[in-house]
């Protein structure tokens, strides 16, 4: 055998091991996401809110209590979270919501909000269906609509 040849069959060795480790990998965060979704699903609460302000903030920016910044992920302080703030009852709060529903809240206005904790899992109107924001068009959907 050649010394190409070889060297080939150690680098699709390697590959091959890589992929194995990353399928592995995969299936346990899935997992581990499974069961986070199954507790959060136990524990959402439905509950009506004004909704006051909602931005994508660092974390450090939030507002958020200081025991929830510290359990965070080193590598997930750095991100922006789609904060929410509302009042809930009496009381103002600072929630986080879902990536999926974020776009959906509308502010300015009351609206029924499934709650876990800290975190909005679903939202919907009190008054009426919330009306989901227009999709922005790309720029070669635009650049062809010109045309």
């Amino acid at each position: 055998m050649s010394t190409v040849t070889i060297v080939l069959l150690v680098i699709l060795a390697v590959l091959i091991a890589l992929l194995i480790a990353l399928y592995i990998f995969g299936k346990k965060a899935q997992k581990k996401q499974e069961a986070q979704q199954e507790q959060i699903e136990a524990t959402k609460q439905t509950v009506s809110m004004l909704v006051i302000d909602k931005k994508r903030l660092p974390l450090k920016q939030s507002g958020l209590p200081q025991m929830v910044i510290e359990q965070t992920p080193k590598l997930m302080r750095r991100s922006k979270l789609p904060i929410v703030k509302a009042k809930v009852g009496p009381k103002i709060s600072v929630l986080i919501a879902d990536e999926k529903i974020y776009d959906l809240i509308p502010v300015k206005k009351e609206i029924k909000a499934e709650v876990s904790g800290l975190y909005i899992v679903g939202v919907r109107g009190i008054r009426g269906p919330l009306e989901a924001p227009k999709k922005k068009k790309g720029f070669f959907k635009r650049m062809l609509k010109k045309d």
